[in-house]
């Protein structure tokens, strides 16, 4: 009985090592067949060990990032793709109101020269669909357009325009076109540039629209650099490193050779970059040259410092190093536009969204002076209104560029830059004395107050504007101040650059359903933008009336 026990159970324990064995040849199997995890780039700094200001310079290679399968194509609806994927930012845009000139007569705001605004309108427009409000920055869509105004005198930085006339969408109403001339510098006589390419080369970049048209804009910068100009590369992903050092512009063979070996993969390690690049824009600094540092990204940052706010404020301590910013936008779908303009409003530069090959021309080569040169800063404008003119005054766009008025004369107070040849243009919609004024609200009588002494010595003018700036290399303003004289001038009769200007502002209150849009329209705005033309050399308002063209039919679906 023992000795069939004993045999019985030597064949159980003889079955289970067999099973047990097939068993993990067949895991073995099933782990063989499973796709390779992805490839993480080579951590050449470790983002666990010594703060960023203490890096080491190294060169790092970057692998392309295979991401997993999810599922297949075909599974994937149209309608999974924009509620998972598409987490694009923007800030809400609290339109500014009207004011009355009696009880808030100066108003006062910082110049903005960015145009990211538009392009990245227009590529909603072009896709078939409307812009979220908070892309639409009426500002920036004006400044993206070239004005002829005169170049300045005396030698100013930039010279000051004027103009009043009808408003478009309220005939009752004024407006009241500032602009700004920046001096046209030539090429040769520029500076010479320390520039800093810092690309994000993620994951998150591995699109055809997003890391291959930075190389491709890149290359076209880097085509405009004269051989005392001079480059280095920083990229970063899961880790930032240096993959060029500082080059002589006239080697453009290997600085294009380093952007063409760039590929995407990893996570985003963004404010370590910053920090690098920085590092290394300061260690190459040009004494009264233009240093800079130029970040192409989709602004999708997941990894560095503890806050967004953090790297903000290290920002704006490192702009008094003389190391300006200037980012360079891309792609869609989980595009940052709140977190660039950030970045570039704090870095003393300027924000751009690049959604083709031509606005990189655009920006990079054909305004090359204006986008990378300063020739003021900090520069704010505030206006006066006289209340024996103006009852009610509101400043279209700029909401958030709003400034206090004690700000215009602290020396301290971060403003706008302007560039070499750069136009900068503002307007103010008007209720003029004696039209019935349906957009401010009346308060009650002060009871410790008279109402203010209205001076009748100026009653002609209509407002005053003044100016401050400072030289880039300087700390102590300069002021210019204006005094403007209503002359009755029609609509008809207006310039190209008010009508071009009015247009484009009537496009945007539309493109926000403005409260403040009254009788604005499509056809209006086409009818002004053909009349005002003007010679066009690039074809932007041509591009500009026929996007409001197609605007049309989009806007009635």
């Amino acid at each position: 009985m023992i000795k069939k026990s004993t045999a019985l159970i030597a064949v159980l324990v003889m079955l289970c090592f067999a099973c047990n064995q097939e068993g993990r040849h067949s895991s073995q199997n099933s782990i063989s067949s499973m796709p390779p995890p992805p490839k993480s780039p080579p951590r050449s700094i470790s983002s666990d060990s010594a703060p960023a200001d203490n890096l080491a310079v190294q060169e790092v290679t970057i692998s392309k990032f295979t991401p997993p399968v999810i599922a297949k194509d075909e599974e994937i609806k149209q309608e999974d793709i924009d509620q998972v994927f598409n987490t694009e930012d923007y800030d809400n845009i609290v339109e500014n109101k009207f004011l009355s000139s009696k009880q808030e007569p100066l108003s006062t705001f910082s110049i903005d020269v960015d145009e990211a605004s538009y392009s990245n309108v227009r590529r909603y427009l072009l896709n078939g669909s409307l812009p979220p409000a908070g892309a639409v920055r009426i500002e920036e869509m004006i400044n993206y357009f070239d004005y002829d105004y005169p170049q300045p005198q005396n030698g100013d930085p930039f010279s000051v325009v004027t103009e009043i006339s009808e408003c478009p969408w309220n005939n009752n109403h004024k407006l009241i076109h500032i602009g700004l001339q920046g001096k046209i510098i030539p090429l040769e006589n520029l500076p010479n540039s320390n520039l800093v390419f810092l690309i994000d080369v993620s994951g998150s970049m591995d699109e055809p629209n997003k890391l291959p048209l930075v190389q491709a804009s890149l290359k076209m910068l880097t085509e405009q650099l004269r051989g005392q100009d001079k480059v280095a590369i920083v990229v970063y992903a899961g880790s930032a490193g240096l993959v060029l050092p500082s080059t002589n512009g006239s080697n453009k063979t290997k600085i294009k050779e380093a952007i063409d070996n760039l590929q995407a993969g990893g996570s985003t390690a963004g404010g370590e970059g910053i920090r690098l690049a920085y590092k290394i824009a300061k260690e190459n600094f040009i004494k009264g040259g233009n240093n800079r540092v130029i970040l192409a990204t989709d602004g999708d940052f997941n990894i560095g410092p503890s806050s967004d706010d953090a790297l903000i404020r290290w920002i704006e301590k490192e702009r008094r190093s003389g190391v300006f910013l200037s980012v360079l936008g891309y792609g869609m779908g989980n595009y940052k536009d709140n977190k660039m303009q950030q970045l570039a409003d704090k870095g003393n530069g300027n924000h751009s969204y690049i959604d083709n090959i031509n606005e990189a021309k655009k920006v990079l080569v054909q305004e090359f002076g204006s986008t990378l040169f300063t020739i003021a800063k900090d520069v704010k404008i505030q206006v006066e209104f006289n209340p024996q003119k103006v009852q009610a005054y509101r400043l279209v766009g700029y909401e958030n560029r709003m400034l206090a008025s004690e700000d215009f004369n602290d020396d301290q107070k971060d403003a706008g830059e302007l560039g070499s040849g750069h136009t900068v243009t503002a307007l103010y919609e008007v209720i003029p004395v004696g039209v019935k004024d349906e957009f401010t609200k009346s308060v009650d009588a002060l009871k410790y107050q008279t109402n203010r002494t209205i001076n009748s010595n100026h009653s002609n003018e209509i407002i005053t504007v003044k100016l401050r700036y400072k030289k880039p290399d300087e700390d102590v303003s300069k002021l210019i101040t204006k005094a403007v004289i209503d002359d009755h001038k029609s609509l008809a009769s207006a310039s190209d650059n008010f009508r071009f200007s009015a247009a484009v502002a009537e496009f945007g209150l539309l493109l926000r359903n403005s409260e403040f849009k009254e009788n604005s329209s499509y056809q209006q705005v086409i009818s002004l933008a053909k009349s005002a033309k003007g010679k066009d050399v690039n074809g932007y308002r041509s591009e500009f009336i026929n996007l409001v063209s197609s605007t049309t039919s989009l806007a009635k679906n």
